[in-house]
């Protein structure tokens, strides 16, 4: 299968970023990890110019879509790089580019550490756990799915890196921890409410993005209830 590859890349946080596009001839049951895998080790890089490039740094840690590392952006859509696959791409040119809402690392890989920071800065932990009765495990199952790719944050109209809305995940987060400590529901409805639910517009992009289906939704009515 004949498809070019066109990255945005992005040598470390302080350089600039720029195009550049390599010619891929694989497997077209390939998914984009095995792309990048594909245009990194199946020869040295060489773009379509004919020049020897870099090696495209992205992450990766299982490939079966339960660890979130591999979050870009993908033909202008949002999405991991494992779960996405050639045959359900339209056009002959894959167009990547790095998460948008967090600092390039290098290349496709970004840093999202903001996501741990903001439940260090708001004390949002879970402490003991103390069970309560007529808990809804199912939906705690669901919620602590969370991979923290941070591709709900990537659509969200209202998440901006470093402001004070923090997202789905955070309000995800609130949800579980309330749910299991409830000694704990008079702190975390408060940051819940000023760092989630004061922001959001409830576009639930973030619902239509998350690669294991968090009903976040869910969370939120239970919180805000």
């Amino acid at each position: 299968m004949n498809m070019k590859v066109k990255i945005l890349r992005k040598k470390n946080p302080g350089s600039e970023s720029y195009w550049e596009t390599f010619a891929y001839n694989g497997p077209e049951n390939n998914s984009i990890a095995g792309v990048l895998d594909y245009l990194n080790y199946h020869d040295d890089p060489v773009n379509v110019q004919g020049k020897v490039s870099d090696r495209i740094t992205w992450e990766c840690s299982c490939l079966q879509g339960e660890c979130g590392a591999c979050a870009m952006v993908i033909n202008g859509v949002p999405a991991l790089a494992c779960e996405t696959f050639l045959r359900d791409l339209k056009g002959s040119e894959i167009v990547l580019q790095p998460l948008r809402k967090f600092p390039v690392v290098c290349d496709l890989a970004v840093d999202r550490s903001s996501m741990q920071e903001n439940l260090k800065k708001t004390n949002a932990y879970i402490g003991d756990y103390i069970p309560s009765p007529g808990e809804d495990h199912t939906h705690q199952y669901n919620a602590a799915k969370c991979l923290k790719c941070g591709l709900c944050l990537e659509v969200c109209p209202n998440y901006v890196n470093g402001n004070t809305f923090y997202g789905a995940a955070f309000a995800n987060d609130c949800y579980l921890i309330y749910a299991r400590n409830k000694d704990k529901a008079g702190d975390i409805r408060k940051v819940y409410g000023e760092h989630f639910a004061a922001g959001c517009s409830k576009s639930l992009s973030c619902v239509d993005v998350c690669p294991v289906g968090i009903p976040t939704l869910a969370s939120m009515a239970k919180l805000n209830r």
